[in-house]
């Protein structure tokens, strides 16, 4: 009896899990369909296959500039996060100190607050600043709910540290940043290879932030917001949707391979896993 409970459960949990992802990913998958059509209008049956509207992606400069835009501000903020990340990371697996829980809940609190209510807070202290709306303004927003993202990935690979790696080389005469230089960041080079593209995807995606903090310069996401407004312009948006997803899905993919990688290599002993 236990037996068969035990498998009815395990093909309802199986059976859930199916229906869950033909849910949430159904809708993506219309997302290519759709952007090969020859007509301008998403609807089946399709009317037939073509590729004019990637083809006209490259000869719109209004897309040209937010892809770049977008570029600069995913490289800025994964890089800033990623910094930030290491070192929260380092300090939360590294040492006992009071309040380090509350630093690592506050840390984290972007994964959980309503993102619209982070970026009107986020609106409201820059105008404070005097600071005037641009790309910098969306790569601190973006900072700011990149760096949860990129804690939690390198505090993975901080955690199956040896630590008698660091006091091996300490004994050897090196100092404590170049222990951290030569021993520590390569063992967790994975971590934070992974903690760059999880963040550069997201700030590639991230609508809501860039938003409300966006000046006359439009990130891809702003600039296919806008295009929506245009019945004639929904192909094209379909297109680039379909890279974006391509790309993001890339990106990640990259990044579980490397955060598994980094889960290889520092083990509960902290050594290498050959």
């Amino acid at each position: 009896m236990t037996a068969m409970r035990r498998f009815l459960a395990s093909g309802w949990l199986s059976t859930y899990a199916f229906l869950y992802v033909v849910f949430l990913y159904l809708p993506v998958i219309f997302l290519p369909i759709f952007s090969v059509n020859s007509a301008a209008t998403p609807k089946f049956p399709l009317s037939g296959f073509t590729l004019k509207w990637y083809e006209d992606l490259p000869r719109t400069p209004a897309l040209l500039d937010a892809a770049w835009n977008s570029l600069v501000v995913g490289l800025s903020a994964s890089i800033l996060s990623t910094v930030l990340g290491i070192l929260a990371a380092r300090s939360i697996t590294r040492y006992r100190y009071a309040g380090r829980r509350a630093i690592n809940g506050l840390i984290m609190a972007p994964l959980v607050l309503p993102e619209i209510i982070v970026a009107i807070s986020m609106l409201l202290v820059i105008l404070q600043l005097g600071l005037s709306l641009s790309l910098f303004t969306i790569v601190l927003g973006h900072v700011l709910i990149c760096v949860p993202y990129s804690m939690t990935v390198l505090t993975a690979g901080f955690e199956g540290f040896d630590r008698s790696l660091e006091e091996a080389s300490a004994d050897l005469g090196e100092s404590a940043f170049g222990t951290f230089r030569r021993v520590t960041l390569p063992m967790v080079a994975p971590a934070i290879i992974s903690s760059l593209l999880v963040c550069f995807t997201i700030s590639l995606d991230e609508f809501i932030i860039a938003f409300f903090l966006t000046g006359t310069e439009a990130t891809l996401p702003i600039y296919i917001w806008g295009q929506l407004r245009f019945a004639a312009k929904l192909p094209g948006v379909l297109a680039l949707g379909t890279l974006l997803l391509a790309a993001s899905f890339l990106l990640m993919t990259i990044a579980e391979i490397l955060r598994r990688r980094a889960t290889r290599r520092t083990q509960n002993d902290g050594g290498l896993h050959v």
